[in-house]
């Protein structure tokens, strides 16, 4: 298995849910539980990034590192980006992006969206996706699609319905059975050198109107390896009510 590192962007300040990397489930801060499934996957180092002292502290007390980023982050990529110049890892290294509000994300799926980067040299990206068979969830602008080719990679991320199954939505609504539609995770590994480039790229019309940064790699020419799942996503903390299912789970009832 090659080596990777995995880093852990705390950011203390959701709209949303102030304070996310430090709420209780289960007895312990969900920022924990994330960088404890990091630890699982086999990554060489993890790392918390943070702008905030309470998270630092908390993070310290058990056990892990904690890379202090700056409060302008305006993603987890350039959170990351901070932190591989800090560390001065090496251009060829890879980073997975573990997202601090997926304390159920499974340490197998970190570890093969690093590996799916490894075994494809000239990607910038690895990524994840499963097929989706929900049209309310295909139809939905808050669920990411992604259109893959025959090797692979990426070739396009969408908020809307891709690909469009025109003749038969001309018909109805139902979902016909042999479209690819692939649900995107946002599970991400980063080669290094593309992580020290980032953060100069020109910001395209098309992420900006998508709200999807990943679209600035492709808009400049970086190619994505995604990694194919057939499980669903396990569930992220964005809201009141997400935390309570994960809360439910955690506590073996749901």
């Amino acid at each position: 298995m090659s080596e990777f590192y995995a880093v852990v962007p705390a950011r203390y300040a959701s709209t949303r849910l102030p304070g996310k990397p430090l709420l209780d489930i289960a007895g312990r801060p969900m920022v924990v539980w994330v960088a404890e499934r990091a630890r699982a996957s086999g990554a060489r180092e993890v790392w918390v990034a943070t702008d905030h002292d309470e998270v630092a502290h908390v993070v310290k007390q058990h056990g892990f590192e904690v890379c202090m980023t700056s409060i302008d982050c305006a993603s987890g990529t350039d959170r990351l980006a901070e932190v591989a110049a800090q560390l001065k890892w090496p251009d060829d290294a890879v980073v997975v992006n573990v997202q601090g509000d997926e304390p159920l994300i499974e340490p197998e799926l970190i570890r093969a969206t690093a590996q799916t980067l490894a075994g494809h040299p000239d990607a910038a990206i690895a990524t994840v996706c499963h097929p989706l068979h929900d049209i309310e969830q295909v139809l939905s602008p808050n669920v990411v699609k992604v259109v893959l080719d025959k090797a692979g990679y990426a070739l396009y991320f969408s908020r809307a319905p891709i690909p469009y199954a025109r003749d038969a939505w001309a018909r109805g609504r139902e979902l016909p059975g042999a479209l690819p539609v692939m649900r995107h995770v946002g599970l991400y590994a980063y080669r290094v050198g593309f992580l020290h480039a980032y953060p100069r790229l020109e910001r395209p019309a098309v992420e900006a109107f998508e709200s999807l940064e990943q679209l600035r790699a492709m808009w400049h020419g970086y190619k994505i390896a995604v990694l194919t799942t057939d499980q669903p996503s396990s569930p992220g903390v964005d809201t009141a009510e997400d935390l309570e299912k994960v809360r439910r789970i955690m506590a073996g009832q749901g």
